[in-house]
């Protein structure tokens, strides 16, 4: 199969690399607006399968030109031309992928696609990351055993593995990202009812093995599209872990304004943003350089099975190759969008339209193929017959 990525940053690069090393793979296109961008990375990689191109994503011929060379299009880019690039995916009739983006609503656009993809007989699957993405095949995958879901939980961070004063925290994708899902509110569903709640709102204490307890956190935009894939659900809740008493010490610099979005204050005679003097003043602090990450995740999915009540539980651990230097977030993002668009190239995913991933990537399939490359999710199950009080339960 062919496959093309858009975007030669550490996701397409990670992507391209091991899309190399897959048999089924006979061709890589790596294209950046910058084609010498694009070629520095093919050089590092050394396979004759990649080659690099020069693509103006915002340019809708070139898109074009480009996406019809290839079966399945890896969307690397920043979420802002997710949309333009499912659109111009469904024009040229080929499949894609993306990494997703909820904020301003970008998924919910490439979800209205849906009609419009099955015409023309591509698959287009939006939200490829770790949260969403992985977070969400999971979920389906759980979903898929009961009868009945009635609760999703979801936990997830990216740690450094030795974590330093003074927030313990060194980022592994934009800081200004993390800002958002920080200051926004969180979607949630809870009694059944779905309502938003504060960021950063309701610490609880999570215990990984070789980390001992953390803490972990509401934050915005973790539950995705599993919303609207799980409306009747009793519980939805994403939470995102951290080392213990980060919550308390970033929510003080949301309520002092340091991370407000299109927010100036005066200074000496000029209007200055105290958030882009914030990510200024932070960035050294939270660089995570050539230290040691690691991405921890849980998701726990319950409900009927059989008359019984059932959970089923997935937990990976995941570090820093220090052999490539490929930090652990890059391992998990890259590798989830990366066998997803080999599925669909392998005709393991047939589905036509736009879906989110848990209703099209195969749980079992996925989990097998992210052991090959070293990212192990482990799951456990636990069933429990029903008490006479829930005899009425289906």
């Amino acid at each position: 199969m062919k496959i093309g990525i858009l975007g030669s940053g550490l996701m397409g690069k990670e992507a391209a690399r091991d899309l190399a090393a897959s048999a089924d793979v006979i061709t890589v296109g790596l294209a950046d607006i910058d084609i010498n961008r694009a070629q520095v990375v093919c050089d590092q990689l050394k396979s004759p399968k990649i080659k690099a191109f020069q693509v103006n994503a915002a340019n809708r011929e070139e898109l074009a030109d480009y996406m019809k060379q290839f079966d399945v299009v890896i969307n690397a880019l920043f979420y802002s031309f997710n949309e333009i690039i499912a659109k111009t995916a469904i024009e040229v009739g080929v499949s894609s992928v993306d990494l997703g983006g909820h904020i301003g609503h970008v998924t919910d656009k490439v979800l209205t696609m849906n009609e419009a993809a099955k015409k023309a007989a591509v698959t287009i699957i939006p939200d490829l990351g770790v949260a969403p993405g992985m977070i969400n095949i999971l979920s389906g995958f759980g979903a898929s055993k009961l009868d009945t879901v009635k609760s999703i939980k979801l936990y997830v961070g990216g740690i450094p593995v030795k974590p330093e004063p003074p927030i313990e925290y060194n980022h592994v994708f934009s800081m200004e990202g993390v800002f958002d899902h920080y200051t926004d509110p969180s979607l949630i569903i809870r009694n059944g009812i779905k309502q938003e709640i504060p960021s950063l709102s309701e610490v609880e204490q999570i215990y990984f093995d070789k980390f001992g307890t953390l803490e972990a956190f509401h934050t915005s935009g973790g539950t995705s599209t599993l919303s609207l894939s799980y409306p009747n659900v009793e519980t939805l809740e994403y939470k995102t872990i951290r080392y213990p008493g980060h919550a308390e010490k970033f929510k003080l610099l949301v309520d002092l304004n340091l991370t407000r979005n299109n927010y100036k204050v005066e200074v000496n005679g000029e209007m200055i943003s105290p958030r882009e003097v914030f990510l200024k003043v932070l960035d050294p602090i939270v660089e995570l350089g050539e230290k040691d990450d690691a991405v921890l995740l849980r998701v726990i999915v319950s409900g009927i099975k059989n008359r019984s009540y059932a959970s089923y539980e997935y937990e990976m651990t995941t570090y820093k190759d220090r052999e490539t230097k490929v930090t652990a977030m890059a391992r998990a993002t890259a590798n989830t969008v990366s066998v997803v668009a080999q599925m669909i190239g392998r005709d393991k995913i047939g589905t036509k339209g736009v879906q989110p991933p848990e209703k099209m990537v195969p749980g079992k399939l996925y989990i097998e193929e992210m052991k090959k490359r070293g990212v192990r999710i482990i799951e456990s199950e636990q069933i429990r017959k029903i008490g006479p009080v829930y005899r009425g339960l289906k």
